[in-house]
C-alpha cells in the first residue's frame, strides 16, 4: 500500500472503465450478418464518431450513413458522414442533423440493413419537435428538465413524447429494413429504450406518465407544448408494433461491465474493491453525503469493509437547479464537492468522481480529485466551499484547489464514474 500514489490510482481505475467501453471491440462481438441490400448506419451521441469509425473498419461490405456528434473534436470517418450538433441545450444544427437521420432511412426495403449506432447524449443532439412546435420549445423543455431534478427515465418519458425521432421513430421510418441498434448504455438499469430517448427503441412508457411527470416536477413547459402533450398526436409508437418485429437491440457497453474492468484493475494493484451500485440516482449532493459516511465509517471502525478498500458507484446523479444564481460544474463535481466537506479533516480517504465521456457539465473537466485537505485548499485559495455548493458551483471550488481532473474526450459513455480510496 506504501507504494501505491492516491492520484495515479484512482485515474488508473477510470482509465480501466473507459477501456472496457471501447466501441470497436464491442461493437466486434455484435456484428449482424451482412443483409441482400444496402447497409445504413445511422446514430447519435457523445460517442457516435468513435462508433462510426469503429464500425468502418469492422464491417466488411459497402456501407453509407450519418451519425450525429456533439461538437468538438471527433473521429474521422471515410463512408458514414458525421455531423455535429450542441449538448447539453440543442441547437439549429441538431435540428438539421435529426431531419438527415429521417430522410436518410426513407424508401428502405425489407432486404436492406439499418445498424443504429447509439450512446448517451444523443437526446440533445437530436432535437425533432413535432409539427406545431419549433427548436426553441424543444429548448425549454429541455432547460426544464436539466433544472427539474428528475431521474434521466423520466426525462426520457417526457422527451419521447416530444419528438418526431425518439421513442422508436425513427426504426419506425426505416421500416420494412431491419434494425439493429448497437447501444452503449449510460442509463441505470441499462434499459436502451432510455439511452438518448430511444430513437430506435421504443418502450411501454405513456402518454399519461409524460403528463404526470411534468406535473410531478413542477415543471413549466411553453403553452404549445402543453398543448400537445393534451393531445393523442404526442403518443410514441408500441413496441407491439408489427414494424418492430425484427428488430435487434443488444447493449454492448454499460457502467455495470467498466465498474468490473475498474475492480479488477484495483485487485491487481493489491487493493479490495467494492462495487456499491451501477445504478445510483437521486440529488448529486446528498449521493455524496451518502458516500462520504460510509467511507468515514470505513476510515474509523473498519467496517462494513476492511480498509485499505476502494468503493465503486456509477449510475446517474441529478443537479436540481432553483433560481437564476448559479455558477458552473456538472453533477460529478457537485456529488465530489459535498463529499469533501463531509471528509474534511479526515485522513486517509482519497476520491474521484467523473464522467466517462471526460466532459462533466459545461466545462473542460471530467470530474475532480478530493482527499480530506480539499476543502482547506480551496479556503486558502479563497473560495468558501458551502457557498459554492449552494450555488451549483463546483467547478470553481475544484479550480481553486488544484483538483480539476481534465483527461479530455474519451469517446464513450458510461456515466458516472466514482472510486473512493480508504487507507
Amino acid at each position: 500500500m506504501a507504494s501505491i500514489e492516491p492520484r495515479s490510482f484512482l485515474t488508473s481505475l477510470f482509465e480501466a472503465a473507459v477501456v472496457a467501453a471501447d466501441p470497436e471491440a464491442a461493437i466486434r462481438a455484435h456484428l449482424p450478418a451482412p443483409p441482400n441490400g444496402r447497409t445504413i448506419v445511422v446514430g447519435a451521441g457523445k460517442a457516435a464518431s468513435q462508433m462510426a469509425a469503429a464500425f468502418e473498419r469492422l464491417w466488411d461490405g459497402p456501407i453509407e450513413g450519418v451519425v450525429v456528434a456533439r461538437h468538438g473534436p471527433i473521429e474521422n470517418c471515410e463512408r458514414i458522414k458525421v455531423l455535429q450538433s450542441a449538448h447539453p441545450v440543442p441547437d439549429e444544427a441538431g435540428l438539421i442533423a435529426s431531419t438527415g437521420l429521417l430522410e436518410r432511412v426513407e424508401g428502405l426495403t425489407e432486404d436492406d440493413l439499418v445498424i443504429a449506432l447509439v450512446s448517451g447524449g444523443g437526446s440533445a443532439l437530436l432535437p425533432a419537435p413535432p409539427n406545431g412546435l419549433t427548436l426553441e420549445d424543444e429548448i425549454a423543455v429541455n432547460r426544464a428538465l436539466l433544472a427539474s431534478g428528475a431521474p434521466i427515465s423520466a426525462m426520457n418519458v417526457v422527451r419521447k413524447h416530444v419528438s418526431r425521432i425518439k421513442g422508436g421513430r425513427l426504426a419506425l421510418a426505416a421500416s420494412p429494413a431491419r434494425v439493429v441498434s448497437l447501444v452503449v448504455s449510460d442509463v441505470p438499469g441499462d434499459n436502451p429504450a432510455f439511452v438518448a430517448s430511444g430513437p430506435t427503441v421504443p418502450d411501454r412508457s405513456t402518454l399519461e406518465e409524460a403528463r404526470d411527470i411534468v406535473s410531478r416536477y413542477a415543471m413549466t413547459l411553453p403553452e404549445r407544448v402543453m398543448a400537445h402533450l393534451s393531445s393523442d398526436a404526442a403518443r410514441a409508437p408500441s413496441p407491439d408494433n408489427q414494424a418492430f418485429a425484427g428488430n435487434q437491440v443488444h447493449v454492448i457497453a454499460s457502467a455495470s461491465v467498466s465498474l468490473e474492468a475498474a475492480a479488477a484493475r484495483a485487485r491487481q494493484s493489491g487493493i479490495e474493491a467494492m462495487i456499491l451500485s451501477d445504478a445510483i440516482e437521486g440529488e448529486a449532493r446528498d449521493i455524496g453525503r451518502m458516500h462520504a459516511a460510509l467511507a468515514r465509517e470505513v476510515a474509523a471502525r473498519n467496517r462494513p469493509f476492511t480498509k485499505p478498500v476502494v468503493l465503486l458507484s456509477g449510475g446517474e446523479t441529478t443537479v436540481t437547479i432553483s433560481g437564476k444564481d448559479y455558477g458552473r460544474g456538472g453533477r460529478n463535481s457537485e456529488f465530489l464537492l459535498s463529499l469533501a466537506l463531509d471528509i474534511d479533516g479526515v485522513a486517509g480517504i482519497d476520491a474521484l468522481a467523473a464522467d466517462t465521456d471526460g466532459i462533466d457539465g459545461s466545462e473542460d473537466n471530467a470530474g475532480a480529485f478530493a482527499d480530506g485537505a480539499s476543502v482547506g485548499r480551496m479556503r486558502a485559495a479563497g473560495a468558501d466551499p458551502r457557498t459554492l455548493l449552494a450555488r451549483h458551483d463546483a467547478w470553481s471550488a475544484f479550480a481553486a484547489s488544484g483538483d480539476l481532473f481534465v483527461p479530455g474526450p474519451t469517446g464513450t459513455n458510461v456515466n458516472d464514474f466514482r472510486a473512493i480510496l480508504i487507507r
